[in-house]
């Protein structure tokens, strides 16, 4: 579910997952010749906004030591990326990229210790 309420359209699904892929593919081939290693980043997820305009990018580097420090210099060469992207993917409009650490991994391992607590 999107903040809004409304559920996430197969179009939205569809365009997050090909961003991501594409995503995948420059970081890996290190094509944004960014000042930071991008082949040890993992895309995780792009939501899309319901006017695919906006790309929310969760993003973990591997062993998710500095997190905080690459995703800081994503957003600040995000143009670049989007640059580089734009070449990739053909849209009518490619959407802004915004790019967020993914917490979802700490927030699971969280939750399997609790569940591991309760089972002793």
């Amino acid at each position: 579910m999107s903040n809004s309420g409304k559920p996430v359209t197969q179009r939205q699904l569809r365009v997050g997952e090909m961003i991501k892929q594409a995503l995948g593919i420059l970081f890996i081939r290190d094509e944004a010749k960014l000042p930071l290693s991008t082949k040890e980043i993992t895309v995780t997820e792009v939501r899309m906004s319901p006017d695919l305009k906006n790309a929310k990018i969760f993003v973990i580097p591997l062993g998710g030591k500095d997190a905080e420090e690459v995703v800081d210099k994503l957003k600040e060469f995000s143009f670049v990326i989007r640059k580089v992207l734009s070449k990739k993917i053909v849209m009518k409009f490619l959407p802004k990229l915004f790019f967020v650490k993914d917490d979802s991994f700490d927030y699971a391992e969280k939750i399997e210790n609790l569940i591991k607590q309760t089972n002793k």
